[in-house]
């Protein structure tokens, strides 16, 4: 299993410019871009078996790849429907499991609707059935962490400082920072570098210095309107000033990964990665 001592930069699933359609041929071609790290995406169901998931671990070792995945789309931890919520703790436990056979340390997840109930109510929803979740992983010995994901609209339970406020409550829990997501939402200023420091620095005072140094980022271009996200867009089509973003990056010198979800993801990753590696040799 790879531990990143520094930042690595990867893809949101297989890059469109892979030769073959699968996992274990997107990690030699973003090896071979240069990139360093990759989320394999279950968002549509855990569709992997253990022979390949001991395939892509191997191959990726061998990479000196960083891995994570992204849990399915379908979970709602606040739904009103007892059956799924047993269902979406089960997609994140079947997430949990195959990530433990990749090698993947870190799953990713979307935690929920507020649907009908308050923010407070919603998040002790939420938390009650992470527990349980995380109890689960724990007895199991499953070398994974969780990552409730930041939420780029209104409607969908993960504020910045929902997310913060969960990683407290929960042991073992520990947030994706999606800045597309934070500045599409619009509750948190996002879009300078002061913006940006101001967040990390935020995640340092209520989860600990450490967390900087084992951090797990999202990034893209992002249009939004008034409710948040719309879509994602690539970095040089959007208002996202990432190169002031990354400026923040190399000062506070984080450690971790992040995960390009552009429309052409290996391309801006790769941009992110050069530009943050020009910045790290200026110094």
């Amino acid at each position: 299993m790879v531990v990143a001592r520094e930042l690595r930069f990867g893809t949101a699933g297989v890059p469109d410019s892979t030769p073959q359609t699968s996992t274990l041929a997107a990690l030699k071609h973003v090896h071979d871009l240069g990139l360093d790290g990759l989320e394999v995406e279950f968002v549509r169901g855990v569709k992997i078996g253990s022979e390949t998931a001991g395939q892509i671990r191997d191959r990726a070792a061998a990479l000196g790849l960083q891995l994570s995945v992204h849990a399915p789309y379908y979970i709602n931890l606040n739904s009103p429907e007892p059956g799924k919520r047993i269902q979406s703790q089960d997609h994140l436990l079947r997430s949990a499991r195959m990530a433990a056979l990749m090698g993947a340390r870190s799953v990713v997840f979307h935690a929920g609707y507020y649907g009908l109930q308050s923010p407070e109510k919603t998040m002790a929803a939420v938390r009650k059935e992470l527990r349980d979740v995380v109890s689960v992983i724990r007895s199991e010995r499953l070398p994974v962490t969780l990552r409730v994901e930041t939420m780029g609209k209104r409607s969908q339970f993960g504020s910045l400082d929902e997310c913060l406020t969960l990683c407290q409550d929960v042991d073992d829990l520990a947030p994706c920072l999606d800045f597309s997501h934070i500045h599409a939402r619009g509750e948190v200023r996002a879009n300078a570098y002061l913006d940006f420091h101001r967040i990390f620095k935020k995640v340092e005072k209520r989860l600990g210095a450490a967390a900087l140094k084992d951090i797990h980022i999202h990034v893209s271009g992002i249009e939004y309107g008034d409710k948040g996200e719309i879509r994602h867009l690539n970095l040089p089509d959007a208002d996202f000033r990432y190169d002031e973003w990354v400026g923040v990056l190399k000062d506070l010198d984080l450690a971790g990964l992040v995960i390009c979800e552009s429309p052409d993801r290996e391309v801006d990753a790769v941009m992110l990665k050069r530009l943050y590696r020009s910045y790290r040799r200026k110094g």
